[in-house]
């Protein structure tokens, strides 16, 4: 495969990751180490070789986790040959106050 085709590879994943319900971005992982480094930028969250596929994800609040993560694998599997790891690094709670959120204590 080419350099060029390594390139759009890597940004066909991650527009397929992105356009699973639930899914709110892809994630860079803890230290911004999860990324495809092409010259001049990089495509975060999507780390592509010869062996495997990773893409990390945020999920929306609220989900089926389980169910986004293998959306996202079906999606990708359709782009690639090799296997899909799907890792859901965060959960984007959105706009949720944490006052809204029932602890399940009585007042």
């Amino acid at each position: 495969m080419s350099a060029e085709a390594d390139y759009q590879l890597a940004d066909a994943i991650a527009a397929a990751a992105t356009t699973v319900s639930g899914v709110a971005g892809l994630h860079a992982g803890e230290f911004g180490e999860i990324a495809t480094y092409l010259p001049g930028r990089k495509v975060v969250g999507v780390r592509v070789d010869d062996e495997r596929c990773e893409v990390h994800i945020t999920a929306e609040y609220p989900s089926d986790v389980h169910g986004v993560a293998r959306g996202v694998q079906a999606a990708i599997g359709q782009l690639v040959s090799v296997p899909v790891a799907v890792v859901v690094e965060d959960i984007d709670s959105g706009d949720i106050d944490s006052g809204d959120i029932d602890s399940g204590e009585s007042s």
